[in-house]
């Protein structure tokens, strides 16, 4: 389908559930599917960090992609991270996901190696030529240690080479100059800036973004969805509480125990556990080599489930 322009709302990046053998579950995926969809989401993101595609191989990244866009079936837009060290790699993974049907694809700076910014500027030209499907920059410095500068961001959303960013970086204050950057460029139009925080929504969407790419919204979309009505209404009040209570929520992905897992474990540990605690997928699996939660974790997964009303 043709993506809106810009790209709005509530975009949560797809967890993908494993079987017990390690195979992508594709009858969990789409369930996960239609509770995204029945909470009256935007889009659909899939391969991103929170769908683990760092640790995902190449079949299993055509298979979710697949499976999504067939059950979606154009009734969401579906955006497809290609996410790997360098163009030619990306390219590859990109091409794939346009094949298998993905409406738009998500791509961050190469890494491994450093990168200058022409670079990085001759990168996302040589995706949006070969793919001919809108390209969404995905600033996430935490994992590829490069910062997307404002300054060529907009240079190439003035270019029509991106249609968007997907803010990962924590800066918000960078974001805020891309945010007004586009706003006051004339040669700049229909150009999405979509936050990645779970816990700063609110205050991007009163800084003007235009929506939220939450891992979070994997577990409790209705709670992203009406935070963002409450945003878009100007009812701030309300959202405050909403926010709030979304980060009461968000506080399980610091359940697992750090001497022992790391972060990536703990968090996607945790929405795997939470949505296999709420029914919707059979298995709460992470790849390897992640650190499976232990009971206890788990349960303290379910402890803030039920604070917010979830369980």
């Amino acid at each position: 389908m043709t993506l809106p322009t810009p790209m709005t709302g509530v975009v949560p990046p797809v967890c993908t559930p494993l079987t017990p053998d390690n195979e992508v579950d594709t009858a969990s995926l789409t369930r996960l599917v239609d509770h995204l969809v029945g909470a009256g989401v935007d889009g659909l993101f899939v391969l991103g960090s929170s769908s683990e595609a760092a640790y995902l191989p190449d079949r299993f990244r055509r298979t979710v992609v697949e499976t999504v866009v067939g059950h979606v079936a154009g009734q969401l837009p579906v955006l497809a991270g290609a996410i790997d060290m360098a163009t030619w790699r990306v390219l590859d993974h990109a091409c794939a996901a346009v094949d298998a049907g993905a409406d738009g694809i998500v791509a961050t700076a190469p890494f491994y190696t450093r990168t200058h910014p022409v670079e990085i500027a001759a990168h996302f030209r040589a995706l949006a030529e070969r793919t001919g499907v809108p390209v969404f920059a995905y600033d996430l410095p935490v994992s590829v240690h490069t910062k997307l500068a404002p300054e060529l961001v907009l240079e190439l959303a003035a270019e029509g080479v991106l249609a968007g960013l997907k803010d990962s970086s924590g800066d918000e204050g960078a974001m805020r100059r891309v945010v007004v950057g586009a706003r006051k460029r004339a040669d700049i139009t229909g150009f999405s800036v979509l936050t990645g925080s779970e816990v700063t929504v609110d205050s991007a969407l009163a800084m003007g973004a235009d929506g939220v790419v939450p891992g979070l919204g994997n577990v409790d979309p209705e709670g992203y969805v009406r935070l963002y009505r409450y945003c878009r209404e100007g009812d701030w009040q309300r959202a405050r509480a909403e926010q709030e209570r979304l980060c009461a929520l968000f506080g399980m992905v610091r359940v697992g125990d750090p001497a022992r897992m790391g972060g990536s474990s703990s968090g996607l540990g945790a929405f795997k556990a939470a949505l296999h605690l709420r029914g919707i997928i059979a298995c709460p699996a992470t790849a390897q080599p992640q650190v499976p939660l232990s009971a206890d974790e788990v349960e303290q997964v379910g402890k803030r489930l039920a604070a917010a009303g979830l369980l």
